[in-house]
């Protein structure tokens, strides 16, 4: 009785709908966000190879391009032969492995000139250990153990973490952000956004936007419900993430769904942005790629990843083409030039796009019904306004998913 109890609350779970039409929309609730690991999305691993690559991008329905970082990267304790792009040397430059600055801004320019945005990705919690912030200010810019040393995060031994106690510290990192909105950029995703304090977002934010005088989007990496208000646009769905992971696992199923529903409903503001995915850098590498974890299940999986509500969908470099292979993290691992044809896979993303773009109803904020839920299918309706998206499911085999829009 309680479990049809609670179903019947989840099934209500509805904002409700006026049937007036849908109020203009902003570009950083319909966009499409593409991850680019400039040095595997190219053999050359270049922002000039790059750019020759945008119109496929443009043609895949590609709205923001977040460029994983692009600063130089430090020596000292480095992984690899390349190192890590988030153990950072100089927030003010960029890797030579890519080209130079002005190479940067040309990328940036034709990016902008065919209609993308372009956000960076931003490291404001730790440095390399050899930045020169490591020797040239105080040493309490930095968390230290007793003989002075600068200390690491889990087993990440190529950085050195930054205090954020003594203010200088955010004074220098906001710098250094103005450095690159000035020059045009879009915004920041920000890594680890979550370890680095909420006082530093909450006086950076606003401060640069109202600087910019434009919109600039800002993508946490983190799902604590306090990075909304500290005036992020989105934040990761990490829950969704596992979850659907696990429901192609079946460890996992449709009344678990349901309850993620819910959760996320109760605890994120109405209009909240959740950056959703199969896949991005992190779960490549380390966790394997869409096909290894979810099997014959990763297309229905991708679908709800898009269409559930204020889903903001991710694309990582080569999910497009079907680029079933770990990127190597440290190392030079690129996809083959040979391998960026368009493919049945292409074909897919594009139909996700044209959904994405041409249906209000999938936009953050509008209104959703659960319509039906079962431990092996989920259906629901997205609605703004007369634009109606309805989604069904299947959460075992054949793993089949159907979309019916009016």
């Amino acid at each position: 009785m309680r479990k049809v109890l609670y179903l019947f609350a989840l099934s209500l779970l509805v904002l409700c709908c006026t049937g007036k039409p849908a109020p203009e929309r902003a570009w950083t609730d319909t966009s499409v966000v593409y991850e680019m690991n400039v040095r595997q999305f190219t053999p050359e691993g270049t922002f000039a190879a790059a750019q020759r690559q945008l119109p496929r991008l443009k043609a895949l329905g590609v709205d923001i391009i977040w460029l994983m970082p692009i600063y130089p990267i430090g020596e000292l304790e480095r992984k690899g032969s390349l190192g890590s792009y988030y153990a950072i040397r100089d927030y003010c430059d960029v890797n030579p492995e890519f080209g130079t600055l002005n190479d940067f801004y040309v990328f940036l320019a034709e990016a902008h000139d065919q209609g993308f945005k372009v956000i960076l990705d931003w490291v404001a919690n730790h440095t390399s250990p050899d930045h020169p912030w490591v020797t040239e200010k105080p040493a309490d810019w930095y968390y230290r153990d007793s003989l002075g040393h600068t200390i690491v995060e889990y087993d990440w031994t190529d950085i050195a973490k930054l205090n954020y106690g003594r203010p200088e510290v955010g004074e220098a990192m906001r710098d250094c952000m103005r450095f690159w909105v000035k020059r045009g950029v879009d915004g920041f995703r920000c890594d680890v956004a979550y370890q680095v304090p909420q006082e530093f977002w909450e006086a950076t934010i606003p401060a640069l936007r109202e600087e910019a005088g434009r919109e600039l989007y800002f993508l946490a990496e983190g799902e604590e419900t306090w990075l909304h208000d500290a005036g992020f646009d989105a934040t990761y769905a990490w829950k969704l993430h596992h979850l659907v992971n696990d429901i192609a696992q079946s460890k996992a199923d449709g009344d678990s769904l349901a309850r993620y529903v819910a959760w996320n409903a109760e605890n994120y503001p109405a209009d909240a942005k959740r950056l959703s995915f199969t896949s991005n850098h992190d779960e490549n590498s380390w966790s394997g790629t869409e096909f290894e974890r979810m099997g014959d299940a990763w297309k229905a999986m991708t679908v709800l990843c898009w269409t559930l509500p204020e889903s903001q969908p991710l694309i990582y470099t080569g999910q497009e083409i079907g680029w079933d292979h770990r990127f190597e993290f440290f190392e030079k691992d690129p996809v083959p030039a040979t391998a960026w044809k368009a493919n049945e896979y292409t074909g897919f993303y594009e139909y996700l796009t044209g959904l994405r773009h041409d249906h209000p109803a999938l936009d953050p904020g509008s209104s959703f019904k659960l319509l039906k839920v079962s431990p092996t299918s989920i259906s629901y309706r997205r609605q703004a306004g007369s634009d109606k998206v309805t989604v069904k499911v299947d959460l075992a085999e054949p793993w089949s998913y159907s979309v019916k829009c009016k």
